[in-house]
C-alpha cells in the first residue's frame, strides 16, 4: 500500500490566514480518470520532494470550459469559466500550475479577457524551474540510457511554443532522447485535441492516433513520453493497436522524473 500525501486545500489554507506559493489545478482527467490520478500523483510527489508549498481547489474546481469553447459552445464556457475566476480571485490566486496543456491554455489565454488574470505554468515548464532553482534533483536513476521519444502536445507546443522544458528534463534523466520526424512546430496531434477521444472517428483508412504512434515507433523508443493526460490516452490506445504495450510504454513526463527516484 502506498503512503499518503497530504494534498491542502486552499479553503484550509485561507482558514490558518495563508497563502500557497502556487495553485495546482488539477483539471477533470487528473481527477477522474484512473490512468492521469497516477500523473497527479506522481507530480504531487515531485512537490513534495522539492518542498513546494501549493495547493488545490478541491471541490470548488470546476471544468476549465475548454471541451465547451472547441465545441463551439462560447456560453456555456463563459459560464463555467467565471465561476472558477470568482472563486481564484476571491483566493487571490497569482500563479497556477496544471499537468494538462488543454487547462493551461484555457487559464493563460482564454481567463484574462473574463477577469481571470494569473501567471500559468504547465507542470514541466514548473518542474523546469524548480529544477533550475536547485530545489528540485532530476537524476538518471533507472531510466538512464533508455530511448525516449517525447510526443508534443498541441497546445503546449504550437498553441504556446513551449518546446524545450518538457526536453530538458527529459536530457536530465541520462536518456536517450529521439525525435520523431514530425515533431515541434511540425508536430502531429494525437487526435484527442480535435475530440477524438470522446467519440468515434469519421470514416477514413486510418485513426489519427495510429497515424502518430507509428511516428513514434519508428524512432524504436522504449518509452513514449507525453506531457498530457490525453495525448496519454491516446497514445496509449496506438500502442495496444499496433501489439506493442509489452516493448513500448507510455509515460508523463512528471511520471519518469518521479519513478527514476522511486518517490
Amino acid at each position: 500500500m502506498s503512503e499518503t500525501v497530504k494534498v491542502p486545500t486552499m479553503a484550509e489554507y485561507m482558514a490558518e490566514g495563508k497563502r500557497p506559493e502556487v495553485l495546482f489545478w488539477v483539471g477533470c482527467a487528473g481527477s477522474f480518470d484512473d490512468r492521469a490520478k497516477k500523473i497527479t500523483k506522481a507530480f504531487v510527489k515531485l512537490l513534495h520532494n522539492a518542498n513546494v508549498d501549493f495547493a488545490v481547489l478541491g471541490t470548488e474546481e470546476s471544468c476549465t470550459g475548454d471541451p465547451a469553447k472547441r465545441a463551439g459552445n462560447e456560453f456555456l464556457f463563459q459560464m463555467q469559466a467565471v465561476t472558477n475566476i470568482e472563486v481564484m480571485n476571491a483566493y487571490e490566486i497569482e500563479k497556477v500550475v496544471t499537468a494538462c496543456p488543454h487547462c493551461f491554455n484555457t487559464l493563460k489565454n482564454e481567463y484574462p479577457v473574463l477577469g481571470g488574470d494569473y501567471e500559468v505554468m504547465h507542470h514541466t515548464q514548473f518542474l523546469k524551474s524548480l529544477l533550475d532553482e536547485g530545489r528540485l534533483k532530476v537524476e538518471g536513476g533507472k531510466f538512464k540510457g533508455k530511448r525516449i521519444t517525447f510526443h508534443d502536445p498541441c497546445y503546449l507546443g504550437r498553441a504556446n511554443n513551449v518546446y524545450e522544458a518538457p526536453r530538458d528534463l527529459l536530457r536530465k534523466l541520462e536518456v536517450e532522447l529521439l525525435e520523431m520526424k514530425r515533431c515541434k512546430r511540425n508536430g502531429l496531434c494525437c487526435g484527442a485535441g480535435g475530440a477524438q477521444m470522446f467519440k468515434e472517428p469519421e470514416p477514413g483508412n486510418k485513426d489519427i492516433n495510429v497515424e502518430r504512434t507509428e511516428d513514434a515507433l519508428e524512432t524504436k523508443p522504449d518509452i513514449i513520453a507525453a506531457g498530457c493526460p490525453f495525448c496519454n490516452t491516446m497514445m496509449t490506445d496506438g500502442v495496444k493497436s499496433k501489439e506493442k504495450e509489452e516493448s513500448v510504454q507510455v509515460m508523463d513526463v512528471a511520471e519518469l522524473i518521479a519513478n527514476a527516484q522511486d518517490l
